[in-house]
């Protein structure tokens, strides 16, 4: 190589995904945060989506939520009598980049300030290509008021609030995340 020949660049990698490999992060429970036929039970279906709208079909959505009275199975829920609940699923994507859980409607939950946070539920996604878990929340279509209130939800710009709200059907709710575009669900940095 002469001096005037530029080095050749490497192509850049992502490691994995790892997903359904022995020892992977896949959770014994998987998406069943609550047994069939618990009180209150629905499932919240949705696909995982790229820019263009395109199924992800190896990625995995976990979910963390307080149980039907806010609270969480969390050292740091300070009141008195904390849940042994335990509020946490994943559930790998399927073909069609779909997933689902069955789970129950959290309660609303006080925040360290004194304000009440509208019930939620956390979600995580982890897939190929992204070096960083991305974080989200869906909020419930039928909690306006509480809604309306909610400190991190009233953050969101309101042309976007529309990304984090589940959309009821005959199963319970769906909520499709998209990664990137137009549509792209709202993210928080934590």
């Amino acid at each position: 190589m002469g001096a005037s020949t530029p080095p050749a660049t490497t192509p850049s990698q992502t490691v994995g995904p790892f997903f359904g490999l022995p020892g992977g992060i896949l959770w014994a429970d998987g998406p069943e945060v609550v047994a069939e036929g618990a009180p209150g039970a629905f499932l919240l279906r949705g696909r995982l989506l790229d820019g263009a709208g395109e199924p992800i079909p190896d990625g995995v959505v976990e979910i963390w939520q307080a149980d039907e009275q806010g609270r969480f199975d969390h050292p740091a829920d300070p009141r008195p009598e904390s849940s042994s609940w335990q509020g946490f699923g994943r559930c790998p994507t399927g073909t069609d980049g779909g997933f689902w859980f069955r789970t129950v409607k959290p309660g609303p939950l006080p925040t360290p300030t004194g304000q009440t946070e509208a019930p939620h539920i956390n979600v995580t996604v982890l897939a190929r290509g992204m070096l960083n878990r991305v974080v989200t929340r869906v909020y419930f279509p039928d909690e306006e008021r509480a809604n309306a209130a909610d400190p991190v939800l009233s953050a969101v710009d309101p042309a976007r609030r529309g990304t984090l709200l589940a959309t009821p059907d005959d199963q319970g709710y769906r909520f499709d995340i998209r990664i990137q575009g137009d549509d792209e669900t709202v993210f928080f940095a934590i």
